[in-house]
Parts: C-alpha cells; structure tokens; sequence
C-alpha cells in the first residue's frame, strides 16, 4: 500500500471514530483505534517527504494522547475529525 493510501486510511478511520464515538458506540471506537495504530505503525516504515513529516509527527503525538485519553465526550470526537481532514488535506504532500 502506497503512503498515500494509508493516509488517507487513517483519514478515513478518524472519521469512523468520531462519529460512533458521539453515537456512543465505543466498541467500535476501540477496535478502530487499534486499527489506526497499526496503520501508523506501517506508516512509520514508509518513505514520506520532509514537508509530510512534520504533520506526521504532530498527528502522531496527538493520536496517542487522544487513544489513551479516558473522557471521550464531544470535543474529543471533534479533535479526531479535525485530524482526520487535516490528514486528508495533507496526503498529497506524502
């Protein structure tokens, strides 16, 4: 799979996630949490430009923070959205 496409994955994912995690349905918000770890985990290994980089590593630490946070209330799903296009928005700089 190309950078790109995992991106846009991971784009794609973060918005599943904030949807049912306003919906309540933290099942799937867990389950697609963990599938978006391992797509960063593959992304890590992939080639990425300098420019991309920096978005990487900011949504990555912010990932994290926000995987391991215990409220997960309507801001929370608002700061994964806004992940989500931002990564959107940024994949063609992969």
């Amino acid at each position: 799979m190309s950078t790109h496409d995992i991106v846009l994955n991971i784009a794609v994912n973060l918005g599943r996630i904030s949807r049912w995690a306003t919906e309540g349905k933290q099942a799937r918000v867990d389950q697609f949490l963990n599938e978006t770890a391992r797509y960063i985990t593959e992304l890590e290994q992939a080639p990425k430009s300098a420019q991309f980089q920096k978005t990487f590593d900011s949504f990555k630490k912010n990932f994290y923070l926000l995987k391991n946070s215990s409220v997960r209330d309507e801001a929370w799903a608002e700061a994964v959205l806004a992940w989500g296009n931002i990564l959107t928005h940024r994949a063609k700089l992969t």
